[in-house]
């Protein structure tokens, strides 16, 4: 039998962020590129978040991500550059592949993020996928001066409630479902399904998946995700 619903990770994923040094275990993700493109000290204040939110400093990811937001604002963060950070993801080789496989399938396809909408819709576009759930959306007015932003709670637990939000519209069981994914905020939705695949990933997330798919860096292709999981 053929997944009914399969859950994909976005940054790391479906789409390369930029390997960056960092002191923190947070996985590498499009918030620390931006931070990196508004400066060396946005790009330090923004470490100290990960090392606040690893601390179990904030009350929650909403917290973690409205601070973050406050340190873009302070260090000139514009729909300009925004724009840049956007345009420079690339997707991962293979996921227009993978997801032709998916749809012969007739399988659902649903992108859950902590990131930003923006670069989720690129991917789901990309995929052609039925659903995309992203922590953060940006607004700019028509200066370009960010103005406001919709914040969704989609780290660790957050990002499993979105997934059994469609298990249960679908009506599907978490054992018809498959998850992907890199990061170690992964391990909540990668325990949560019948099959789960750590890609190129995190060792906290390669411990609790059915499969793990190392590449040698700069060779990743997502095709053999989708590989793996027509065999098993």
């Amino acid at each position: 039998m053929r997944p009914k619903i399969i859950f994909l990770d976005l940054e790391g994923t479906l789409v390369r962020i930029p390997e960056m040094t960092s002191r923190s275990s947070v996985a590498q993700s499009a918030w620390t590129t931006l931070a990196k493109l508004l400066g060396p000290d946005c790009l330090a204040a923004e470490e100290e978040t990960k090392a606040k939110w690893e601390a179990k400093g904030y009350f929650n990811y909403l917290e973690w991500m409205e601070d973050t937001i406050r340190i873009h604002q302070k260090f000139g963060l514009n729909e300009s550059i925004f724009t840049e950070l956007v345009s420079s993801i690339e997707e991962t080789p293979g996921i227009r592949e993978a997801a032709n496989l998916f749809h012969s399938w007739g399988s659902k396809i649903a992108i859950i993020t902590g990131g930003f909408k923006a670069i989720a819709q690129k991917a789901q576009l990309a995929m052609r996928a039925h659903h995309a759930f992203a922590g953060c959306e940006y607004y700019f007015d028509h200066s370009g001066k960010l103005i406001h932003w919709n914040l969704l709670p989609s780290d660790y637990e957050g990002k499993a409630d979105f997934m059994r939000l469609l298990i249960r519209e679908y009506g599907v069981t978490t054992a018809d479902c498959v998850f992907v994914g890199d990061g170690v905020n992964d391990t909540f939705l990668a325990k949560e399904v019948g099959v789960s695949v750590a890609f190129n990933a995190q060792a906290a997330l390669k411990q609790v998946t059915t499969y793990v798919v190392d590449q040698p860096q700069g060779q990743d292709n997502f095709l053999a995700v989708a590989e793996l999981i027509a065999r098993h």
